[in-house]
């Protein structure tokens, strides 16, 4: 994705998604991941994201990520975790990317 390279693009997404410059498929699945994350996403939000040219599995991988991270923070919240320090975080980031995130889990 050429965002990933563009720090001040990423940026931008990050502080206003509804209003940044980016692709029209990636502004309709940050959308619909909003609705997901608070429990509102209809089958009408699954229809827009395929109109949007969103295909199945690039949903179905957003949705896996999505859901391993709202886990995450949510056991890590509860017992007080702390899971990486703010400073870290570009540099976990491009880990994860670089291996993905099959690669990054633990097994079983």
């Amino acid at each position: 994705m050429a965002a990933l390279k563009d720090e001040a693009k990423v940026e931008a997404i990050l502080r206003d998604p509804t209003s940044a410059a980016m692709d029209a498929r990636l502004r309709a699945m940050l959308a619909f991941l909003e609705k997901v994350v608070h429990g509102k996403v209809t089958e009408a939000d699954a229809a827009a994201l395929r109109a949007a040219g969103v295909t199945d599995a690039a949903a179905e991988d957003a949705l896996f990520v999505t859901f391993a991270f709202e886990v995450m923070d949510r056991l890590a919240d509860s017992f007080g975790f702390t899971l990486t320090r703010e400073s870290d975080l570009p540099k976990v980031g491009k880990m994860l990317l670089r291996i993905g995130y099959a690669r990054a889990s633990v097994p079983g």
